[in-house]
């Protein structure tokens, strides 16, 4: 489904999946005022659910079953669930769901955060038809993948037996880039900004946080970038602090820097750009949120804070002990070597999967 928000070119997509076939059909769910309040008064599914929905993808993959044939279907969203009964009907596949995250988790963090009371009860009613429709579609796979133990929980908790299997996002270490020389000791972000829980930490972070890190640190700067960056962001004028807007190369981006700062309040699942990080040895200071779904030790393998005093101690700790700090760095590495190595996730999946097919 190759969304306007979020468009992919052929040439793109060859490059990404260039061993598979891939057909691609685009698709407008942007987010609509007046279909967006026709949902809330009249429908009982949420609002994403309806968006993602389109009969042009239901005749295409529709289409594909009837082609392809294939053995086993994934899907990558809760969302694209409404999707199911067509492929259900045109094939006997063993279904898979990847959850990203607990999707219902998130709108309810950002609830408690709003602070206009019509935004707070739209997105509290948002939350819970979210969760009754999380907890319908999980009832309907073969196979859940969650990609935290924590989520997983969750799904147990709900009373769902569903078959699980844990599987979190990896790093292929082999195609990881270090050069530790040419870091920088500055902070940095990158995240999609027209993700609201990123955005919102941002703005709260260059306004609660940096001033008083400057304060302390003057010559300390502070890089932020990403995809769609809101405009009162672009223009923000905090000394020090410099908007990057979306960069064409997060790699060459995040090479020469050596601080991650995850501010992050709300969301869910795995934050793959912290696990990136880790891979690289950068050094990070987080909110328990921010590292939600990864097995972390604060001070072993990162640094916690969650208020604009705790991000102000951390950030000085770090740039008075850089030894310390580094060794903090190479712990995070050793980590993702040992329980987000990509290839072995990969093996774990893959003979979950082909039992299931042997079954079925």
């Amino acid at each position: 489904m190759n969304t306007l928000r979020h468009p992919v070119s052929e040439p793109e997509l060859r490059k990404e999946y260039h061993y598979i076939k891939v057909d691609s059909l685009s698709v407008d769910n942007r987010l609509m005022p007046l279909a967006t309040i026709k949902n809330f008064l009249f429908s009982s599914q949420p609002n994403h659910a309806e968006r993602f929905f389109h009969p042009a993808f239901a005749a295409k993959i529709k289409e594909v079953m009837k082609e392809f044939k294939p053995d086993v279907v994934q899907l990558e969203s809760i969302y694209l669930t409404t999707y199911l009964p067509d492929i259900k009907k045109n094939g006997n596949p063993v279904t898979v769901l990847r959850l990203h995250n607990i999707e219902y988790q998130v709108w309810q963090r950002l609830a408690t955060r709003v602070a206009n009371p019509l935004k707070r009860f739209y997105l509290k009613s948002l939350a819970e038809r979210i969760k009754k429709f999380e907890k319908d579609a999980w009832q309907q796979f073969d196979l859940l993948v969650p990609i935290t133990e924590q989520d997983a929980a969750i799904v147990k908790q709900s009373g769902i037996r569903m078959e699980t299997t844990v599987i979190p996002f990896g790093i292929d270490t082999n195609n990881i880039t270090v050069n530790h020389d040419n870091e920088q000791w500055v902070a940095y972000h990158i995240g999609a900004m027209d993700w609201l829980p990123n955005a919102e930490a941002i703005e709260w972070f260059l306004k609660e946080v940096w001033p008083a890190v400057q304060n302390v640190h003057p010559e300390l700067k502070f890089y932020f970038a990403g995809r769609n960056m809101p405009l009162k962001l672009k223009e923000i004028n905090i000394p020090n602090a410099i908007c990057a807007g979306e960069v064409p190369n997060a790699d060459a981006f995040i090479a020469d820097k050596k601080i991650l700062i995850v501010p992050l309040m709300a969301g869910g699942g795995i934050r793959v750009k912290i696990l990136e990080a880790m891979a690289q040895g950068k050094i990070i200071i987080s909110t328990a949120v921010g590292m939600q779904g990864i097995e972390a030790i604060p001070v072993t393998h990162y640094l916690l804070a969650e208020t604009p005093s705790e991000f102000v101690k951390a950030i000085s700790w770090v740039l008075e002990h850089k030894p310390d700090a580094e060794n903090i760095g190479r712990n995070a590495t050793m980590l993702v070597n040992e329980k987000y190595n990509a290839p072995e996730l990969m093996k774990i999946l893959t003979e979950k999967v082909s039992s299931l097919i042997r079954n079925n």
